[in-house]
């Protein structure tokens, strides 16, 4: 049985791809997550670190001077027993308990950061911003979601839903074809006034490399398809030598 030729002005339409909604969610994931690790630390992990710090600067000021002071008045076992009582270091051998070993009981940190009010007010000020550009890109998701990229017998439309006859293509570049899936039609509207660029992205639209056919078979004017390498530039010529006389300086 004989086979039928497809229609060559056949409506080619090309509809968002897979590719691009996973893509996008990544990307909202991402986001979501640096937001959440951002309103986490602004409102748990950096006032607990600024809540250890001031526990350091007690320990090491107040809690110390306590023991000196017993030490001094001859009643530091007292002063061990009441300490031990609470749970608190209490030092050997006459020592000084340290903060070290109070940290690591507690699973504090060592060096616990102060961290100021302006460096905690940041981390909400990131974390909503993290959450707003998540936010943005489901909103782009959804806005996108039933575009399609379309192309006619003697045009194609944009998936902003504009009308690009051939006829007023000029120029088509597809410099970024092979690597990126993108070309770009330039056009003027009604064939004069400003020039327009519409965007062809086989990526985000399957099948959209058959519109770009259509476009290169129907259209006259310029194909822009390699870049272009920039010429070596010639080498600086080495300055001549002064002549010399034989067995001593030019006179």
């Amino acid at each position: 049985m004989e086979q039928v030729p497809a229609d060559p002005n056949a409506s080619i339409v090309c509809r968002v791809t897979p590719w691009y909604f996973k893509r996008r969610a990544m990307m909202a994931a991402m986001f979501a997550f640096f937001g959440a690790y951002f309103l986490y630390d602004g409102s748990v992990g950096y006032p607990k670190q600024v809540e250890i710090a001031k526990k350091k600067e007690w320990f090491n000021g107040e809690f110390l001077a306590t023991f000196d002071t017993a030490k001094k008045a001859g009643s530091l076992e007292k002063w061990i027993a009441e300490q031990k009582a609470k749970g608190m270091p209490t030092g050997t051998d006459g020592e000084p308990p340290k903060w070290v070993t109070y940290a690591a009981a507690n699973g504090w940190p060592e060096d616990p950061h102060h961290y100021t009010e302006r460096e905690i007010a940041e981390q909400f000020y990131f974390g909503y911003g993290c959450l707003a550009a998540a936010l943005a890109v489901g909103v782009i998701v959804l806005l996108r979601k039933n575009t399609v990229l379309r192309g006619e017998a003697d045009h194609f439309v944009t998936p902003d839903g504009v009308k690009v006859p051939f006829a007023e293509v000029f120029r088509v570049d597809k410099r970024k074809w092979d690597k990126q899936g993108l070309a770009y039609a330039w056009h003027k509207p009604g064939g004069q006034g400003r020039e327009k660029k519409a965007v062809i992205d086989d990526l985000m639209y399957g099948g959209a490399d058959k519109v770009l056919e259509r476009i290169l078979s129907r259209f006259n004017g310029e194909l822009i398809e390699k870049v272009t390498d920039p010429e070596p530039e010639p080498a600086e010529a080495a300055p001549a030598e002064s002549p010399r006389n034989e067995g001593g300086t030019a006179s």
